[in-house]
């Protein structure tokens, strides 16, 4: 039995007319041609906007931009690739209009028009809350580390700088001692001559050069570590695997049809502190008055909760388990029962801590609570501190609102579940099924428009499935 046969690369054939009838009416890539006309793009900020009234025309930066959105749709992200596509894919040569810019005019573009291509991004979110498509009443809001364009071996902390200077001299201090050597060993391997010697040691020390350079610059700066090829990306800790030179990526979904709504690159570790600064910003692009906002313990932070709650976000952010240096379980602070209307502490043994001093650390003020003669005389002390004068309990001034966001977040236990569903969507996505878990920029403000690109084809092809090409297509057409 015959194999399916192909057809003869010889025979002619006819064609249809016209590039359009290649491309489907539900293709997505009409999607990217639809939304792209409909911006303003002088508006947004694109250089040459308008084209040159001399010299040598330029590329429309529409053109350029629904390259860039295609390709990020597609999972092509650098600018080689994207040149290597324009002259082969089908996609392509309907949506630029045979069009084929080369590498180095796609990766400008990029670079020229950061600020631009992030309203790109606001602009597609406002279309998705003037569709209706936001449920405007539940955010949540999580952190993700992508890998920076820069590795470890790259990365350099005191401590490092400080093993690398300890080698050097000691190979400067090997090969200085053998230069003084008299003794040279009769064998038959090359055995280096004081020229080669006097060489290897000019190279340590130009080596050396440079990572006192890093060390004073970090002195000066009060940094903890220097990055070189990317001097903004700092090393995180990247869930399971280990340590990365990375970057911390803030995002805000709502909960309807788990759309983002705002998205900020940081090169802080860690989350916390961080929740009032991007809950604020999505609040604001819903502008709605009110909104409630699910984030995991690793944002919880006093002075961020009450800014949130200040600032008319309902936070629901369990609270850790915070143990201290308290060996014993029965003792732990949450043991030691507060009493409102005596405004006293009882603690475990039964004894009454009693106020003392108000105290301000990083702008929250603490009441201090202490009974250091009953302490002193107790006989569970050892196994309650190891504090010489007795036991303290320290309580926020703003306690009764962080009682309330604990006993709001542990009363609302199915609310609080949908977190992990809603904003893991978004990240499983980019980084799981597209690949998209490092950077291809360097800098924050190159990286925070290249994330913006990664979470706009996100929201596009979320819309896509939502609403189909067709109708996207249809209230994208000018009026």
């Amino acid at each position: 039995m015959a194999y399916i046969a192909g057809e003869d690369r010889n025979q002619i054939i006819l064609f249809p007319e016209a590039v359009d009838d290649y491309i489907a009416t539900d293709n997505p890539v009409r999607v990217v041609e639809a939304f792209v006309n409909s911006l303003d793009m002088q508006e947004l900020g694109f250089q040459r906007a308008e084209p040159n009234k001399t010299g040598r025309p330029s590329y429309d930066p529409r053109d350029l931009l629904k390259l860039y959105l295609y390709g990020y749709l597609n999972r092509i992200r650098s600018s080689r690739r994207l040149e290597s596509e324009a002259g082969r894919n089908l996609e392509l040569y309907w949506l630029l209009k045979k069009l084929k810019p080369d590498f180095k005019t796609i990766a400008d573009f990029r670079k020229d028009n950061t600020k631009a291509l992030k309203e790109v991004f606001k602009q597609f979110v406002l279309l998705c809350k003037n569709w209706g498509l936001y449920g405007k009443e539940i955010i949540a809001v999580d952190g993700s580390k992508f890998r920076a364009s820069n590795s470890k071996r790259n990365n350099f902390s005191q401590k490092k700088i400080q093993r690398h200077l300890k080698y050097i001299d000691e190979k400067i201090n090997g090969y200085l001692n053998e230069l003084d050597s008299n003794d040279q060993e009769e064998a038959d391997i090359h055995v280096p001559n004081a020229e080669e010697i006097q060489k290897r040691i000019e190279e340590l020390k130009s080596r050396k050069e440079k990572y006192k350079s890093m060390q004073h610059q970090m002195e000066e700066t009060g940094a903890t570590e220097i990055s070189i090829t990317d001097p903004d990306a700092r090393l995180m800790s990247v869930n399971n695997n280990g340590v990365e030179v990375s970057y911390n990526v803030q995002t805000a979904v709502d909960q309807k049809h788990k759309l983002i709504v705002d998205s900020e690159v940081i090169n802080n570790p860690a989350d916390q502190g961080q929740l009032s600064n991007i809950a604020k910003q999505a609040k604001d692009v819903l502008e709605v008055d009110e909104i409630k906002v699910l984030a995991d313990k690793g944002y919880y932070s006093t002075t961020d909760l009450i800014e949130c709650e200040t600032n008319h976000l309902e936070t629901y952010v369990p609270k850790p388990r915070s143990t201290g240096n308290i060996a014993n379980p029965d003792f732990q602070s949450d043991k030691f029962q507060y009493d409102q209307e005596q405004d006293v502490y009882r603690c475990p043994a039964g004894q009454i801590l009693y106020p003392s001093r108000i105290r301000e650390v990083n702008g929250v003020k603490y009441q201090d609570y202490k009974n250091y003669r009953s302490c002193k005389e107790c006989p569970l002390k050892d196994q309650c501190t190891k504090a010489k004068r007795g036991r303290s309990i320290s309580r926020n001034l703003a306690q009764p609102l962080l009682d309330e966001i604990e006993q709001r977040t542990r009363g609302n236990r199915k609310l609080y579940i949908q977190r992990q569903m809603i904003v893991e969507h978004p990240f499983g996505t980019v980084k799981r099924i597209w690949g998209y878990n490092h950077f291809l920029t360097r800098g924050l403000v190159s990286v925070n428009t290249e994330n913006k690109l990664h979470l706009l084809a996100y929201n596009l092809r979320r819309v896509i499935s939502i609403m189909g090409v067709e109708e996207m297509v249809r209230r994208l057409a000018p009026a």
